[in-house]
């Protein structure tokens, strides 16, 4: 059986990643901060065939990350797959009025947990001649009014990215970076909301194309490696 390590599991497309990677027989850590929601996950990557362990964690805690780490290594000799999800936006937030928390949180949770987690685990990554994904933004290839840390922080995830992939390809270690538009996900309603803009879900991207398109590029044979997709709403959602 593939094992797998999904952060940002509770909800969006961390859960949709989770479940697909269920489906197809994965037995899959799933991380995120709320209990009651990863549990509810787990059980639908049981039903669809898999097997799920939820782990509650905060990753802006770098003792959180650790446990993480620890754990997963204590109970898995290899770790087939590594998909970071966990990701959080301070928007909107003109840079005048840009604080330091609202810059460190983004940083902490949408880089430094990524890349920490990442060379905590690498070794059974390594091991299984394996796969890192990186969920970034589109927001990492343009200026976002409104959100320059978020934007900076996932074009530092690109940037980290692609140092790793150079770093671990003699390893047999694929890294794929998905450059990801507006996604409906609860994230996503919360921004809307902020920038008193109507909600439309089904104008968005949904958590399940994500997952079919990430679970098809590890699909590929172990010669082709998928290096970054990037992914919109097909129309333009309203204003």
């Amino acid at each position: 059986m593939r094992r797998a390590l999904v952060t940002g599991a509770s909800s969006g497309v961390g859960a949709a990643v989770a479940e697909a990677l269920g489906a197809r027989g994965d037995e899959v850590w799933l991380v995120g901060r709320r209990a009651d929601a990863l549990e509810r996950v787990a059980k639908r990557v049981d039903a669809a065939g898999g097997a799920a362990h939820p782990h509650v964690a905060e990753l802006g805690d770098d003792a959180a990350i650790t446990r993480v780490a620890r754990t997963v290594t204590q109970t898995s000799g290899t770790l087939d797959t590594l998909v970071h999800c966990a990701g959080v936006i301070v928007a909107p937030q003109h840079v005048r009025a840009l604080t330091a928390a609202a810059f460190d949180q983004q940083f902490a949770v949408n880089v430094r947990a990524a890349a920490l987690l990442t060379s905590a685990l690498l070794p059974l990554v390594i091991a299984a001649g394996g796969d890192v994904v990186f969920v970034s933004s589109s927001a990492a290839a343009r200026g976002v009014p409104g959100s320059s840390a978020y934007a900076a922080s996932k074009a530092a995830l690109r940037s980290f990215a692609d140092s790793l992939r150079e770093e671990v390809a003699a390893d047999d270690v694929r890294v794929l970076t998905v450059l990801l538009g507006r996604t409906a996900t609860p994230m996503q309603e919360a921004l809307h909301d902020a920038e008193g803009k109507a909600y439309d879900p089904d104008a968005l991207v949904q958590p399940d194309d994500v997952a079919s398109m990430i679970v098809a590029a590890l699909a590929l044979p172990r010669r082709a490696e998928v290096t970054e997709i990037a992914v919109r709403p097909a129309r333009k959602p309203a204003q």
